[in-house]
């Protein structure tokens, strides 16, 4: 076999292999389109849930959702830039910084189930936070941070080193050649991954089970009180989210229209998270052909 011959197999190998791929991604989200789509509604998507009676919503569980990513990149964002930061600017080589990146790595590939149990013995029980949105967004922050680290080193790696150099040599500071030269050219990378991490927290469900709990109380919209136990910006309340509610449905649920319930809500949150990841690349890009313009 020639060379020509080999490489068109290997390429017809190839694009055989990911059109597959494609076709049962594509077969997956139009399952869960076409059985969902029809029962989602404006009373759906605001209305709370019914336990034994049809009818029921999603509201409640939607807006636990966002305001769970709300407080999780409110905690994350910060921690992940400063050691994104150090890890690319201050860290100098050898074994504790391999060591720090390994641990990173680690982080990154833990099984939710476990750091949902780790936020259940910690988090809930010895810091005494309870079931709360507040303990859910630290356990997802175990999740997020390795990311948002990586993503923080590796877009300010990617700077080019002519113009760290020249800030340098106009007498700029080191914290100043970052924030006002290296951050602005890595900033659309950094928003990028970190919209990308905020689809991943939306959907995630297992850590939520042990942290942030499977019940809400019945929350009172009029009251924005962040102290009130019924208060939706109470941040120590209980709060059963978009993906734990669709779990419960599916095991538990005693409605008579529980499937209906559970396909709307599954639609509703693929339909998030595809809005997520689409926002990303656009804002992403967006922001990329600012930066050039103006360059």
């Amino acid at each position: 076999m020639n060379a020509k011959t080999a490489d068109r197999l290997a390429t017809g190998v190839i694009i055989a292999v990911a059109s597959l791929i494609v076709l049962i991604l594509a077969g997956l989200l139009g399952f869960i389109l076409f059985r969902g789509i029809g029962h989602i509604s404006f009373d759906f998507l605001t209305s709370a849930p019914q336990t034994i009676k049809a009818g029921g919503g999603i509201g409640p569980q939607l807006f636990n959702s966002l305001f769970l990513l709300v407080l999780t990149l409110i905690i994350t964002i910060p921690l992940g830039l400063g050691a994104g930061i150090y890890m690319s600017e201050y860290a100098k080589p050898g074994r504790l910084t391999d060591s720090i990146r390994l641990v990173v790595e680690v982080l990154s590939s833990f099984p939710s189930i476990v750091v949902g149990l780790f936020g259940l013995l910690v988090i809930v029980n010895l810091f005494g936070f309870g079931f709360s949105l507040f303990s859910g967004a630290l356990a997802l922050t175990v999740f997020n941070l390795p990311l948002m680290v990586r993503i923080t080193e590796q877009s300010l790696s990617g700077v080019p080193r002519e113009q760290k150099e020249a800030s340098l040599a106009l007498g700029l500071s080191r914290w100043k050649t970052i924030t006002s030269v290296m951050l602005p050219i890595a900033m659309p990378t950094i928003v990028t991954g970190t919209i990308l991490a905020s689809g991943r927290v939306f959907g995630e469900a297992a850590a939520l089970l042990f942290t942030a709990g499977m019940s809400s109380p019945r929350l009172d919209f009029t009251n924005w009180n962040p102290l009130s136990p019924f208060s939706p910006l109470n941040p120590f309340r209980p709060a059963e989210t978009l993906a734990v509610h669709i779990w419960k449905i599916n095991s538990e649920g005693l409605a008579p229209d529980a499937a209906e319930i559970a396909a709307g809500a599954s639609a509703v949150l693929l339909i998030m998270v595809l809005l997520f990841n689409f926002s990303a690349r656009w804002f992403g890009r967006y922001l990329h052909r600012r930066f050039t313009a103006t360059k």
